[in-house]
């Protein structure tokens, strides 16, 4: 599976990679060391948090790498070919209402700003679709229809 991002978004998981192998794990390493000292391992809550805490931190590292590895660099269609791929803002009308999407990957989602999934119902119903198209997707108030205006 690969991962759609933004260079922008890669940039800030390369930044998150960086700050966890670098400055967490020493900060971990040193409240485990600090921890042991304290003596009794089983009975000891400052260790049992720091392991834990790393855990926590070398899942996130592995996630990381594996998302930077498989990264798929999103690049603005501006609408070539008309068609609605991964990377296109579109403009859609909804019972006279416009709206405006940016396709992203599931990584880069947030629907409150207008970006939504590849993924997602939305975002799979548009994919494929050129301007003057419609796309249907069902949700729980029924049929919702979208009438693509524009592609950028």
């Amino acid at each position: 599976m690969d991962y759609y991002l933004t260079e922008e978004r890669l940039a800030e998981l390369k930044i998150e990679l960086n700050d966890l192998k670098t400055n967490q794990r020493a900060e971990i390493a040193e409240r485990l060391k600090r921890a042991k000292e304290l003596g009794d391992l089983s009975e000891n809550s400052e260790y049992i948090e720091a392991r834990e805490e790393q855990r926590r931190v070398e899942t996130r590292i592995i996630e990381l790498e594996d998302m930077v590895r498989r990264a798929e660099i999103i690049k603005k269609s501006n609408g070539k070919g008309g068609v609605v791929n991964i990377g296109s803002t579109i403009e859609v009308s909804k019972n006279g209402q416009k709206a405006k999407f940016t396709i992203v990957g599931s990584n880069e989602a947030r629907p409150e700003a207008g970006l939504i999934s590849n993924e997602s119902p939305l975002g799979k119903a548009f994919i494929g679709k050129k301007a003057g198209e419609s796309a249907e997707i069902v949700a729980p108030s029924g049929k919702i229809t979208y009438k693509i205006v524009s592609i950028e």
